[in-house]
């Protein structure tokens, strides 16, 4: 059974429509979390609303959206303001247009979904348009309101379904040169070239990301269990990487030491145990 969905609405493709569910595809509530707690009494600790002038504490009801039109002054946005800003795209993706994969910068891509057919009414037009996203071989440019934003969506075949990413602004990336201007231009060696060609061919292999370890959670985890028992937390030091004296010898070296490397053993991500202690 799948999980709720979070948006439902139409996919439109011309004057072929479909109703459908949007899922989100990843999630964080298997990442360990704290909660702050009272050191002295061990309770959970609550966040309060306050009065930034009067320090009173300020109910729900008194509490709305306040747009900063000058420093300390605010105009307040009611819900039902921000409610009748009705776009399109609220209720319908429309497919805009049609672009290669490969054209996509990675830096514009921020959250996966998965895209279903709502009830079996939709489900001859969700797969006409899933599969002539197929055959081009290319993907679906659309737009989709979610939290009360608009988000250009890009979508593709996945299995029977679609998975959609819905992507940033322009205003939302950051532009690369004032990072990499003070970086000079190099001539480089084709010995030192081919050396660290060399390394990247012994370290090569396919994407899996069964493969991916979250060394750090599971750490997390490890800490979690060794203070349940009762044992005693040994800070971990910290190990420096060497010094690279020579960039020549560094890479020499490193030749060597992935040729005398045997297979690396599969570092399949353990999944997190549960993250509650039983009492």
């Amino acid at each position: 059974m799948a999980p709720r969905a979070n948006w439902k609405g139409y996919l439109r493709l011309s004057l072929v429509s479909c109703p459908i569910a949007l899922y989100p595809a990843s999630s964080l509530s298997e990442k360990v979390s704290f909660n702050r707690i009272n050191r002295k009494t061990g309770n959970r600790l609550k966040q309060q609303n306050v009065d930034s002038e009067t320090g009173e504490m300020v109910s729900r009801d008194d509490m709305v959206r306040g747009y900063e039109i000058a420093k300390g002054q605010y105009m307040i946005v009611e819900d039902e303001e921000i409610e009748a800003v009705q776009i399109e795209s609220t209720r319908t993706i429309d497919i805009d247009q049609f672009v290669p994969k490969n054209e996509i910068d990675e830096r514009y891509i921020d959250s996966p979904y998965y895209l279903a057919p709502e009830g079996p009414v939709g489900q001859e037009a969700f797969a006409v348009i899933r599969d002539t996203i197929a055959k081009l071989n290319m993907v679906a440019l659309g737009r989709v309101v979610l939290a009360r934003r608009e988000h250009v969506i890009a979508l593709e075949p996945k299995g029977r379904g679609l998975v959609g990413m819905t992507l940033r602004y322009p205003y939302e990336v950051r532009d690369e040169k004032p990072y990499f201007e003070d970086i000079p231009e190099l001539k480089l060696s084709k010995e030192m070239l081919d050396l660290a060609a060399h390394i990247v061919q012994t370290k090569s292999g396919h994407f899996d990301p069964s493969q991916f370890e979250d060394r750090y959670e599971n750490a997390l985890i490890d800490l979690l269990k060794k203070k349940q028992a009762g044992e005693k937390i040994e800070p971990v030091r910290e190990i420096a990487p060497p010094r690279v004296v020579n960039l020549m010898e560094a890479l020499r070296a490193s030749v060597d030491a992935e040729e005398k490397k045997a297979p690396a053993p599969s570092t399949r991500a353990r999944r997190p145990a549960k993250k509650k202690a039983s009492r």
